[in-house]
């Protein structure tokens, strides 16, 4: 178990989107909390992954690794993304089995310290096929964030209506109010 909480602004986005947020701005700050093996443990811990993985650092180099070319796909191009993808992807295939309870996928990876970054790679794919269209940036000029939109009109805007949305507003009013 981690020894501190999960200090990110925004948690419990799908895998690939909360493997970007590992990266945030505070008071202006980039902050990153995979710069060491502590920091990937709380972040196996909670993404429910601390009980499959060991913390290690081949684990968070490969997890960097993944984090960047997702960072790549959604943030600049798919172009230049979809190589930097593939290339983590390359380290593990699913198996598809019958079992009494059902069909099941099962990853079946080449070294299991690439399994987080692999997973997240393979939600990327995931969310890519269910709905491209909702994977977003957070609006906010100073902000680094992504989430899924999941709001019924795909119309949300902020990683969080409560801060980066309230600032956007009161940047509004304040522009407004000095000029009057």
């Amino acid at each position: 178990m981690p020894a501190t909480r999960d200090p990110r602004p925004l948690t419990g986005e799908p895998l690939a989107l909360d493997l970007l947020n590992t990266r945030w701005m505070s008071e202006g700050t980039l902050q990153d909390l995979l710069t060491d093996v502590d920091g990937l443990a709380v972040w196996l811990d909670s993404t429910g992954l601390s009980g499959g993985y060991v913390p290690d650092s081949r684990t968070l180099r490969h997890l960097q690794q993944a984090r960047e070319a997702l960072r790549t796909a959604v943030d600049g191009s798919l172009e230049k993304g979809a190589p930097l993808v593939d290339a983590v992807l390359e380290h593990g295939r699913v198996r598809v089995a019958l079992t009494p309870q059902g069909p099941i996928e099962r990853p079946e990876l080449s070294d299991p310290d690439w399994g987080p970054a692999w997973l997240a790679a393979r939600n990327y794919l995931e969310l890519l096929g269910a709905a491209p269209d909702r994977i977003r940036s957070c609006a906010h000029d100073a902000c680094v964030l992504h989430f899924l939109d999941t709001s019924r009109n795909g119309t949300r805007r902020w990683c969080s209506m409560a801060t980066c949305g309230n600032r956007a507003k009161a940047s509004r009013h304040y522009a407004r109010t000095k000029d009057a």
